[in-house]
């Protein structure tokens, strides 16, 4: 069986190797990995393992605390996931007690975590109980799609041109009823500067902010490794729904990050998000995967 101990930042480049096995549409690169595993937000009692064989890097997981929500005592267990050739062997069953271990360490008493549809078995073995889809799809950005035209009044901002507590606001105010397990109501600007704003993945130049009549109003964010971007989150405050501006930001966040070089861009939605999953196909994404977010009650 490999072996099991928590994970150091020289492991980033075989974390990434890992994962582009395994979950081929997620996209964090190495140097955000390395960073997420050397300076962890200490609000969230952030820490992770790996499984090791043969000197390589065959299994991951994270466990922390939820700190953007106002529900409590709320832990997360994070993309784990083994690599094909040494599945079988006890080491996906010996990450999970390691991250459940760590949340009764930090007084979890409910924790989330997602499963692709044929690891749906194994999380129900292990007390878990599937709650929402969450769907994952691809754009292809060669070449690039055009520039929108903004509606008069609105101005596209690159983020690295604005004040990030500005883009925090929006971020905040349009996650607040983002379909989720647990609500996204306490996002402090702390955390989100750390784990968003100081990113190393973070396109600031992509990155696009709806301004209207002088107010930020809709936010598209961009991550990006190599030619491969994420969208990390795409919303609208809402007193300025129903105006098309998240598809307008998104837009034009597509355009910048093709410029700058990405090729494929990546994104994920709750099942339920028929406004942002409507956005995307009107966008021309097509589907590549689905997981299953999971419910387990400690005790």
């Amino acid at each position: 069986m490999p072996v099991i101990r928590p994970a150091r930042p020289d492991d980033a480049p075989g974390v990434v190797a890992l994962r582009a096995v395994v979950h081929p549409y997620l996209v964090r690169g190495v140097e955000s990995t390395r960073r997420m595993i050397a300076q962890p937000p200490p609000e969230e009692d952030w820490t992770a393992w790996v499984a090791e064989a043969d000197g390589q890097v065959v299994g991951w997981t994270s466990a922390y605390r939820n700190s953007q929500t106002s529900e409590p005592d709320v832990g997360e267990v994070s993309t784990l996931h083994v690599h094909p050739a040494y599945r079988g062997q006890g080491a996906g069953t010996a990450l999970l007690a390691a991250a459940l271990g760590h949340q009764r360490v930090i007084g979890a008493r409910r924790v989330l975590t997602w499963s692709q549809p044929e690891s749906l078995p194994f999380a129900r073995r292990h007390g878990f109980t599937p709650s929402r889809e969450l769907r994952y799809s691809a754009l292809d950005l060669q070449p690039a799609p055009p520039m929108p035209e903004p509606p008069p009044g609105v101005r596209l901002l690159p983020a690295a041109e604005l004040d990030p507590r500005r883009i925090h606001q929006v971020d905040a105010e349009s996650s607040l009823d983002e379909p989720g397990d647990v609500p996204t109501d306490a996002m402090g600007y702390d955390i989100w500067h750390h784990e968003v704003w100081d990113n190393p993945g973070l396109d600031r130049a992509a990155s696009t902010v709806a301004e209207v009549d002088g107010t930020l109003a809709a936010v598209s964010l961009v991550k990006r490794d190599g030619d491969r971007m994420w969208s990390a989150f795409t919303g609208t405050v809402p007193g300025h729904r129903g105006r098309g501006l998240a598809r307008l930001v998104k837009r034009a966040a597509l355009h910048r990050a093709a410029l700058g070089g990405v090729r494929v861009a990546y994104t994920s939605n709750d099942g339920a998000n028929a406004p942002m999953l409507a956005v995307n196909a009107r966008l021309g994404y097509r589907p590549v995967a689905t997981q299953w977010s999971c419910l387990r009650e400690l005790t």
